[in-house]
């Protein structure tokens, strides 16, 4: 199923980047703004939502200059998203580990749903940047 996907968004791969920052930007949204007005109920705190939704502003960023690129680049600024992503989900998690005295069953399943879906669309923007550069549509 997954390298259906990969063979469907080979074509237009620049579309990853709209996907990943429109998901950056949710994660932003959720986490500085909807996560902590329930503080008490996710046990994360406050100063760690702000700190955790701030990266993806910059990755949404990242993602609008690199979907305005030459396509020759897209792979490597593929790469270079989903390397972000996969440092991003170590840090929510190694954050979420500290917090391990406060955060409840709630902030887990939050932290770990989101790490899962990231890492999924890291993986899949891993693959496709691959096929480019086999393909030649890269440097």
């Amino acid at each position: 199923m997954i390298n259906q996907l990969i063979i469907k968004i080979e074509s237009n791969p620049k579309q990853l980047f709209l996907l990943d920052g429109s998901g950056a930007i949710l994660s932003a949204f959720l986490l500085g703004v909807v996560l902590v007005q329930f503080e008490t109920i996710f046990g994360i705190p406050a100063s760690t939502l702000y700190f955790l939704a701030a990266i993806p502003v910059f990755f949404a960023l990242y993602d609008i200059i690199s979907y305005r690129k030459d396509l020759a680049k897209t792979a490597n600024l593929l790469k270079g998203i989903a390397v972000m992503n996969l440092h991003y989900c170590c840090l929510s998690i190694g954050l979420a580990a500290y917090h391990q005295d406060t955060i409840t069953l709630f902030g887990w399943a939050y932290i770990i749903s989101e790490v899962l879906i990231v890492i999924t669309l890291s993986i899949i923007e891993i693959k496709v940047a691959k096929r480019l550069q086999a393909n030649n549509y890269s440097d």
